[in-house]
């Protein structure tokens, strides 16, 4: 059931990283790829962290997308603009790896030319098990080469009991969040990989039912910039078009629900996009603290906080004499984090840059503080550019008990265990969770400690 104001214009973005903060700035626009660019034969090697596999021609590093390691495919050359590497798009498979399926998406399927295939799906090709199988190797490659640590990684699947609807064997059924672009001409659909050349299409295989039912996909919204459907897990689904205008009516809200708990957060605010992740996050979260070194009463803190998902994790597990506070920049998040924390009297959530705070924190902090501040844990969830040297380095000063670290870019985060153990914390745990099927995103939930 679509809610009666379907077509509110809506001008909000979710690109932030944190739970249900405030959209930031969306990237900007990528250089149309060549259509007219030499056709390679090419031996793919392995895969690449964001999602292109492999080769080399001439010596030359070719990456190239849809295809699989282990196979031989004819390849376009899409962008020559690098020196040291090149960019391609397969045209045909000449030796299928044995993990290569049909796609779920028709529309992103190798037999259609590359600048038609929707994009969104960049491992749909794949087997399930191989597409995990390929996420571990990433992340275990960025954590050698960027953290300095060797550790072995599995990529775990969802909980099906977790994603009612999905359909675990071809990754479909799983999001709860789509944006859908709209042409010149009035028309939705996604982009095409790494294009801004909008895609018609006739199904979205990756949507939750209740959102593939209802994606306007035959309908034209002329001067109309995106489409945003939205499914939570309380109340009916949306279907809100952005035509760059101001919101009426203020923002809407919706709720969340995760275990026994509701959380409520804007419409346009971030949050998960699979159906489980909220629950698996929260889960994971709570599995890799410590008991050993967790102090209820410590100066414990939810950095980059949203709307309290992960605070309450915490919240959940130790009781209702946590201390905890959760800072987010976005003054809207802070406001519905303080409702949906209110379970716990020792709980605040406080509208903050993590930087600044962090800064201010450790200028006003007394010497009680302080050693409150040592005996402290620290959940952090940092957009996917990572929390970065400043907040590591001003995070480290503190000197945490142990930090619970949750990511959603590999290099990032392993950029960023390099830092924390130049400051003295090693990695004691990681685990990863395919969040995104059929896509090359993987999460990550990581236990740091100080080294004593």
């Amino acid at each position: 059931m679509v809610n009666p104001d379907r077509r509110r214009r809506s001008s909000a973005r979710r690109s932030s990283r944190a739970q249900g903060a405030a959209p930031r700035p969306a990237r900007p626009a990528p250089a149309e790829p060549r259509l007219d660019g030499p056709v390679l034969e090419l031996e793919v090697e392995r895969i690449a962290h964001g999602g292109v596999a492999v080769a080399r021609h001439e010596g030359r590093v070719v990456f190239v997308a849809d295809a699989i390691p282990g196979e031989r495919v004819r390849a376009r050359v899409t962008d020559t603009g690098k020196a040291k590497f090149w960019r391609a798009e397969t045209l045909e498979v000449l030796d299928a790896s044995p993990d290569r399926r049909e796609h779920p998406w028709a529309e992103a399927r190798v037999d259609r030319a590359p600048e038609h295939r929707a994009g969104g799906a960049e491992f749909g090709h794949i087997a399930m098990s191989r597409q995990r199988a390929l996420k571990s190797e990433v992340l275990v490659d960025a954590l050698a080469r960027f953290g300095g640590v060797e550790r072995a990684v599995e990529v775990e699947a969802v909980d099906p009991a977790l994603a009612p609807g999905a359909d675990v064997e071809l990754g479909t059924g799983w999001r709860t969040r789509l944006r859908l672009q709209v042409d010149a001409e009035g028309r939705v659909g996604p982009y095409a990989a790494r294009s801004h050349r909008v895609v018609p299409v006739a199904s979205v295989p990756l949507a939750v039912p209740e959102l593939a039912a209802l994606a306007p996909l035959d309908e034209r919204f002329a001067g109309a910039r995106s489409v945003d459907l939205v499914a939570p897990s309380l109340g009916n689904p949306w279907v809100v078009v952005d035509t760059g205008e101001a919101t009426r009516g203020g923002r809407q809200r919706i709720e969340e629900q995760v275990g026994d708990r509701v959380f409520r957060l804007d419409r346009g605010g971030f949050w998960q996009v699979h159906r489980g992740a909220a629950a698996t996050l929260t889960a994971a979260v709570q599995d890799l603290v410590d008991d050993g070194l967790f102090d209820p009463r410590a100066a414990n803190h939810d950095l980059y906080g949203g709307v309290g998902l992960l605070a309450a994790a915490i919240g959940d597990r130790f009781g209702d004499t946590v201390r905890i506070t959760s800072v987010e920049s976005d003054a809207r998040a802070t406001e519905h984090a303080g409702t949906n924390l209110a379970d716990w009297v020792g709980a605040r959530a406080v509208t903050a840059r993590v930087d600044r705070y962090l800064d201010e924190l450790a200028a006003a902090a007394s010497p009680s503080e302080r050693d409150r501040l040592r005996a402290a844990t620290v959940v952090l969830d940092p957009p996917r550019s990572g929390a970065g040297r400043q907040v590591v380095e001003r995070l480290a000063a503190l000197a945490p008990r142990q930090l619970v670290y949750v990511a959603c870019d590999p290099v990032a985060l392993a950029r960023d265990v390099g830092i924390f153990a130049e400051h003295g914390y090693r990695l004691d745990a990681i685990r990863a969770f395919d969040l995104f099927p059929n896509t090359h995103h993987v999460e990550a939930v990581a236990r740091l400690t100080a080294i004593v």
